[in-house]
């Protein structure tokens, strides 16, 4: 049979219908309370901004995945999915406005109280719905699927597939195994099974059956001819693995369409807002930095002349190099000073340079009464006051405000394949290292483990976690170096 390609948020023309409803009761309803009418489009002061929300309403469906996966959401994460896409309708809307310049004419408590009604007629709404298709989804309206795989992957594959958090479409027809399974072994799953043999493809071919599931074990390998008959049979045939277990989704290059499997995949909303944070964040920390230059660079001349700041090249996300700015807390001769002092480096294999006390640093010589440097370079590393000028990495897009430690070229030149993952996040001024008490942690897979767990478990919260634990630790000038 012939398999209907649709786009995913078409598929849903329920729920989109849903959507522009709600956002048209919200406006009416708003439109009253505000000004006393109904109808938002007959106010003149109501109907330009009116008009832009839903037309933002209208551009913002087809992308984000807002309507991906929607039936078979939660209450919880449908409340944060409604809120993205509202937040995405307000800041669209304002965006345009402050373009055409007609912001002076907009009401933005209008907007806001639009967008918390409509947030909270849209969950409702869309429960409702999905309440609805439970109850109509009848199992004689299902797809058909048969199920190719080995006796050990059987059980797992269909407890997976009819999982509570699953809503299916399909039922299961029969489950073809590719071994010989133990007496019993799939009795339990009632479902009708037989070995994938000779007689397989004559079996399939007097049944009813929709599509075709293979789920291919690792250590068995799945006939092509049998894939290459089904479809001239004309059926549709799903394919997966245990390796697409990972984070796994359909994608297009060029001419091709594959699948492209990643250890995280985040969606382009999310990612929209944290480049929008961190230019609002980068906007800021270089104005900061302007005022700290007035302050820093005399005394930073002062005491060893040269330039007062410092830009080094640094490897970026998936390889990129980049110039890394900082305020220059070291004398000038400090790289060529390195390699004399690579015998303290606290990190074994010169992955990362960590030494205590480091005699490189502006002022260094001079001691406290401890025999602890505290230098003008000491000062402005222990209060983080040298990462300032990274903001401006931030704002060009080389960096995040949160993300990993950049390396230098020489620290990546040492990596091996299990260190790569570092660099497939955009580096950042701060990150999970930072604020586990950086001066402490001397195994460098201890910290490529903390930067894993950050790039697996990557969303705005984390981000917003470890920025409120960051302040804490320069604060406190916990693990400062």
């Amino acid at each position: 049979m012939l398999k209907r390609r649709d786009q995913e948020w078409m598929r849903h023309w329920d729920f989109i219908l849903i959507d522009i409803i709600c956002l048209q009761i919200s406006l009416m309803f708003i439109a009253y309370y505000r000004k006393g009418v109904w109808i938002p489009y007959t106010d003149p002061s109501l109907v330009f901004q009116a008009t832009v929300m839903t037309l933002s309403q209208l551009a913002m469906m087809p992308f984000f995945g807002y309507y991906q996966g929607i039936v078979a959401r939660g209450f919880a994460y449908e409340i944060w999915k409604v809120f993205k896409f509202a937040l995405s309708i307000a800041v669209l809307t304002l965006l345009y406005l402050f373009i055409t310049k007609n912001t002076d004419d907009t009401s933005r408590l209008f907007l806001v109280l639009s967008m918390v009604l409509f947030l909270v007629l849209d969950v409702l709404a869309r429960t409702v719905n999905k309440k609805r298709i439970f109850a109509t989804r009848k199992a004689h309206k299902r797809k058909a699927i048969v199920l190719v795989t080995s006796s050990a992957l059987a059980k797992r594959t269909y407890d997976k597939l009819f999982s509570m958090e699953t809503i299916r479409n399909f039922t299961l027809a029969h489950i073809f195994v590719m071994d010989n399974p133990k007496a019993g072994q799939l009795d339990e799953l009632g479902v009708p099974h037989s070995p994938l043999d000779d007689e397989a493809l004559n079996t399939i071919n007097h049944m009813y059956v929709d599509e075709v599931f293979i789920m291919q074990p690792d250590d068995m390998s799945m006939p092509k001819e049998f894939i290459d008959k089904l479809i001239d049979m004309g059926i549709t045939v799903d394919y997966s693995n245990s390796f697409m277990e990972y984070f796994t989704e359909i994608h297009r290059v060029g001419y091709f369409d594959v699948l492209t499997t990643s250890s995280k995949i985040v969606s382009a909303f999310d990612l929209l807002i944290k480049r929008i944070f961190d230019i609002i964040g980068g906007l800021f920390g270089c104005l900061v930095t302007g005022i700290l230059y007035i302050f820093l660079a005399p005394i930073i001349k002062i005491k060893s002349p040269g330039p007062v700041f410092f830009a080094q090249d640094r490897v970026g996300s998936n390889g990129k190099i980049f110039k890394m700015y900082k305020f220059r807390s070291m004398y000038m001769d400090a790289e060529k000073r390195k390699a004399e002092l690579e015998a303290q480096n606290k990190i074994a294999g010169g992955l990362m340079f960590k030494i205590d006390d480091d005699p490189r640093i502006i002022g260094s010589e001079k001691k406290d009464k401890n025999g602890k440097p505290k230098g003008i370079g000491n000062f402005i590393r222990k209060t983080s006051l040298d990462e300032f000028p990274q903001f401006f990495n931030v704002l060009k897009g080389d960096m995040s405000i949160v993300g990993i430690r950049p390396p230098t070229v020489a620290e990546w030149e040492k990596y091996n394949p299990d260190h790569r993952i570092r660099l497939s996040a955009r580096p950042g001024l701060t990150g999970m290292w930072q604020v586990s008490g950086r001066s402490k942690i001397t195994d460098f897979d201890e910290i490529v483990s903390l930067d894993r767990y950050y790039i697996e478990h990557w969303s705005l919260g984390l981000d917003a976690t470890i920025i409120l634990k960051t302040i804490k630790v320069v604060f406190k000038h916990e693990g400062a170096v």
